[in-house]
């Protein structure tokens, strides 16, 4: 199980903003070089964003899908990497006194991933989600900080 979480020096609110906003997705999903919306107004239910992956000269694209939202707190996707298979990645914001705490959990449902799936597997995940976190941890401050809402 890869489940790991990061604190945030900003509200749930200023978290979810970020994680709202279909143009930051880059920002702080590691290994994703550009994104775009592919259908609907994301985060929505059924709203996906399609994503570019460059590691040195080769491209891949993949599919990210809602398929659970219950914002500010709660947003669950399916990630589908074409011939890896897909994944469920679960992000939960708490609110911890005046910041927040995210956490990631993600799982291997389908293709490749879900058949390999083992604790080398998970502890690759927990790599990139410690990567991933740190991320989206210096995306959410810094816009806080340029929004002068910084939080201590």
């Amino acid at each position: 199980m890869a489940v790991r979480h990061q604190l945030i020096h900003a509200t749930p609110h200023q978290v979810w903003a970020v994680l709202a906003d279909a143009s930051r997705y880059a920002d702080w999903v590691v290994g994703t070089s550009e994104s775009r919306v592919a259908r609907g107004l994301w985060p929505e239910l059924g709203s996906a964003l399609e994503y570019t992956v460059r590691i040195g000269p080769w491209t891949a694209s993949g599919l990210t899908v809602v398929r659970r939202v219950d914002a500010p707190g709660e947003l669950e996707l399916e990630v589908d990497s074409g011939p890896l298979g897909t994944a469920r990645v679960a992000i939960e914001v708490r609110s911890w006194g005046r910041e927040s705490l995210a956490i990631v959990d993600e799982h291997p449902l389908r293709g490749i991933g879900g058949t390999l799936h083992n604790a080398a597997l998970d502890a690759l995940i927990q790599l990139r989600h410690r990567d991933m976190l740190k991320r989206l941890a210096s995306v959410v401050e810094e816009t806080s900080a340029s929004d002068g809402h910084v939080q201590v």
